[in-house]
């Protein structure tokens, strides 16, 4: 028994303990055993599920069954501490009954024995609520807190729950506004952050007060709380009263506002000190503001639109201060307010809501609203020509976050296009025309690549732009042939690159730029002959660009003959590699006719073998080692003849050569080139013997110099008459032996040019450290008249194949209309080079004229 007299729970209820007894038992006996006596009834710490108790009234406890050992058949009855024990015993079925225990409610009669629970029930309270005040107030509980537990067990066990409920939140509410709220209040005058830190303060006390009292009264959570639908939780009670104090008009701030106001503009407050840097930021102090916000369940209604009002005014001020920047610098910072905008959403644990609208506030006040500073034309092209592939690739992504990559693409395709035409127009550098373009490309895939993501949007942009700045007939008009220029000279830089191979190519169209560079002279033969190929294939990528690709045949058919004439290539690999991709790209009928040049090259060859086998054969020993290739006129270029007198040692050869092959082959003509013959010559001179590798003209002007004796000056008049050349190819060639690197001879007078008075001697104290001495021609400049002849020979092809394509098309449809006309004829004609609707409506009229067409109306007929 407690000290007190007072009864607890352990002997207020009596416990009344029966056996089963054997053989005859009364009706009451036989329900007992079933389990249907009208004192068992269900346990008051376990109530129904479907039907919570919630009457103030005593709940009768449950029977519990327990063995006991064997005891006389008559009943005994025992008493200890107001309980009352009956034992019954007696054989069922002829061996021991089984014992029952059955605990039943205590009867409570009479007033005396009320008055003694009610006394109780007020004792317990006073026991709980003081220690509910030490909790509160921070001082030691002054008994043990099992005591305390058993106490609000026992009160609610008994139908006090709900005063309980209530006087426990009363004692809270009491403490929140008579301690909590004046210290709150106290640090008003301060900033909003002073009165966030003593919020945030008051909240971590108050929560681990809660969290003792919680422990305390969980029978109360547990056993009544759980079950009622209109009382929140002890848990839940005390947030919602501490919210309730932050938030309660009655507790404004002397300036007006609610003390949650001031809160929340306290957290603002230090984003904005982390936004400049401050020394003053706290950063846990942010993070357990924002967690306590959550906890209350108020995030997105006192803080997410507060955030978002403040944090738009300030990127507002942001941008306004830094329009004045360039557009690198805006770029930049544009990017650093975003990553950190983004770091901070997720590092304090902002809802993802909150991220969202912050970005996209972001997006509108940094770059909607200032989008034409960043698709500014001039800061955009100043990117591209410096290679701020970086500050590119920060604006791509800045225009792609705000939905606007789609805009760039016009500055983009402006500025390829007006960065072509400046390059095609610049006529002083025409010579560096195609590396330049080839630079440029390089720079924008290389930009497209890195600082765009490889965007296929952008890709496409670019050839677009390339093939329409190439192939503008209206802004290349600084050339006489037009967008045929290019074509002309993309074929040249192909010729550069198969005659000098990468010796030829700038530096900066290398792979690898500035490291390939470095290490160029460890490139082994199977890099350069790679390295020769990728570079191929970036010329045929910009031929790709070209509509008028007529012109880039004519031009590139001249320069592989004199390539293969003259043995001036600088891999057959790489000749035979590029005749594949230009057969690849433009088809069979392209490259026929230079496909037809290397059969003609091997057919000479066998022809050549042939020769030699019937001089041998014939008994016939020619005094040098002749060569000739013979070329069939319908695949190579025209040439024109040079006028040459053969000395006798070589024409000899040449006349039996001729005649073999005419008896050979009936019919057919050979006519001789001697423009494009070379020879090596073996010269002895006083300090040693050479092996000149010259040109036919070169040698036959030194054999001149054989007769006689070696210092008899021969006068230009006496070697034109001698060597019966013209005076222009003479003067090239006395002027290549006389006055280049390699002087063989001596011109008097000394000079750089070649005069008709001049004179010529041997020059014999002529040294060189080599053995074998190439001197190569002087070649005269292509001149305007040849490259103007060029062109007009394109552009009669092209006429007549525009011709032949009107016939086929009108001798399958008999009669067509203009308009259907000429659009079948552009596009049958399209990857030989575009042609112009009225240059088809001339040779309409050509055609019209030789009677193959008639016109009725608007519509042709097909006479022939």
């Amino acid at each position: 028994m407690p000290s007190n007299g007072h009864p607890t729970s352990r002997t207020q209820t009596p416990i009344e303990v029966a056996s089963l007894s054997s053989g005859h038992s009364t009706p009451s006996d036989r329900r007992r055993r079933r389990g249907d006596s009208e004192s068992v009834t269900p346990h008051p710490a376990a109530p129904s599920a479907k039907r919570p108790r919630t009457s103030a009234s005593p709940a009768p406890l449950a029977p519990h069954s327990l063995p006991l050992s064997h005891s006389p058949s008559s009943p005994t009855v025992l008493r200890y501490n107001g309980s009352m024990l009956r034992v019954q015993n007696g054989p069922v079925s002829g061996r021991p009954a089984a014992k029952k225990l059955v605990i039943k409610n205590r009867r409570v009669d009479g007033p005396g024995q009320k008055a003694q629970v009610e006394t109780y029930f007020d004792a317990t309270w006073e026991q709980v609520s003081v220690a509910v005040q030490a909790m509160l107030a921070e001082q030691p509980v002054p008994m043990p807190l099992d005591r305390v537990c058993r106490g609000v067990e026992d009160l609610c066990r008994n139908g006090k729950g709900e005063d309980v409920y209530d006087k426990l939140r009363k004692f809270c509410e009491r403490h929140l506004a008579e301690v909590v709220l004046p210290a709150i209040k106290k640090e008003f005058g301060q900033d909003d952050t002073r009165i966030l830190v003593a919020v945030l303060a008051a909240w971590k006390t108050f929560n681990e007060k809660s969290r003792l009292i919680r422990s305390t009264f969980s029978f109360l959570d547990r056993a009544y709380l759980y079950y009622q639908t209109d009382c929140l939780q002890i848990n839940d009670q005390m947030i919602k009263q501490f919210r309730d104090m932050l938030s309660r008009s009655a507790n404004r701030l002397p300036d007006g506002r609610q003390i949650s106001a001031a809160a929340v503009d306290g957290i603002c407050s230090l984003v904005q000190l982390e936004r400049n840097k401050d020394s003053r930021f706290q950063s846990t102090l942010l993070h357990d503001s924002i967690a306590m916000l959550h906890v209350f369940g108020v995030y997105q209604k006192w803080f997410e639109g507060r955030f978002i009002e403040l944090s738009t005014r300030y990127l507002g001020e942001f941008a306004s201060d830094r329009l004045g920047m360039n557009l690198e610098s805006y770029i930049r910072e544009c990017l650093r307010v975003l990553d950190e905008e983004s770091a901070r959403c997720d590092g304090y644990n902002f809802d993802s809501s909150t991220k969202r609208m912050l970005l996209q506030a972001t997006r509108q006040t940094l770059l909607s609203d200032h989008a034409d500073k960043l698709l500014d034309m001039t800061s955009f092209s100043r990117l591209i020509t410096s290679n701020e592939v970086a500050s590119l690739s920060g604006l791509y992504q800045l225009l792609e976050f705000a939905d606007m990559i789609e805009k760039l693409k016009e500055p983009w395709v402006e500025y390829i296009r007006s960065a072509g035409l400046t390059i095609v127009h610049d006529t002083a550098r025409s010579g560096e025309m195609v590396t330049r373009l080839l630079e440029l490309k390089q720079s924008l895939d290389t930009i497209i690549r890195e600082a765009f993501g490889s965007d296929e949007k952008f890709e496409w942009s670019l050839r677009e732009a390339f093939s329409a700045f190439m192939n503008d007939r209206k802004k290349n008009s600084t050339y006489e042939t037009g967008p045929a220029k290019i074509g002309e000279m993309i074929a040249k830089y192909i010729d550069m690159l198969l005659r000098g191979g990468l010796k030829a190519l700038p530096r900066a169209l290398l792979t690898g730029g500035k490291e390939r560079q470095e290490d160029d002279a460890d490139v082994g033969a199977a890099d350069e002959e790679g390295e020769l190929d990728r570079q191929l294939d970036r010329a045929v990528a910009l031929f790709r660009f070209v509509d008028g690709k007529d012109a880039f045949e004519a031009f590139y058919k001249r320069d592989l003959a004199r390539r293969l004439l003259m043995d001036r290539s600088a891999s057959q690999d790489a000749e035979r590699t590029m005749l594949a991709k230009l057969k690849g790209e433009c088809g069979a009928n392209f490259t026929h006719n230079l496909e037809q040049m290397f059969k003609d090259k091997a057919l000479a060859k066998d022809e050549m073998e042939a020769y030699r086998q019937s001089c041998t054969a014939g008994g016939y020993k020619a005094p040098f080692d002749l060569q000739v290739t013979v070329l069939s006129s319908a695949a190579w270029p025209s040439y024109p003849d040079v006028r040459l007198t053969l000395p006798p040692v070589v024409s000899e050869p040449v006349e039996r050569f001729d005649k073999y092959y005419k008896d050979k082959h009936s019919g057919r003509i050979l006519t001789w080139k001697h423009g494009l013959a070379h020879c090596v010559l073996t010269a002895r001179f006083p300090k040693g013997m050479k092996e000149l590798h010259v040109s036919a003209l070169q040698a036959v002007v030194l054999l001149l110099f054989n007769d006689g004796e070696g210092d008899r000056p021969l006068s230009y008049a006496q070697i034109s008459q001698a060597t019966n050349l013209s005076d222009g190819d003479l003067s090239r060639t006395l002027q290549s032996l006389a006055c280049g690197k390699t002087r063989v001879i001596t011109k008097h007078p000394k000079g750089r040019d070649v005069a008709p008075t001049d004179t010529f001697t041997f020059n014999a104290r002529f040294s060189d450290d080599r053995i074998k001495i190439k001197i190569n021609q002087i070649q005269m400049k292509e001149t305007k008249e040849e490259n103007k002849a060029t062109h007009e020979k394109v552009e009669r092809d092209r006429r007549l194949e525009t011709q032949a394509a009107i016939v086929r098309i009108m001798k399958s449809r008999k009669e067509l209309g203009h308009a259907l006309l000429v659009a079948e004829v552009i596009e049958m004609t399209r990857k030989r080079g575009p042609v112009d609707a009225a240059e088809i409506k001339k040779e309409i009229g050509s055609l019209i004229e030789k009677d193959f067409l008639e016109r009725e109306g608007d519509s042709y007929t097909y006479l022939a």
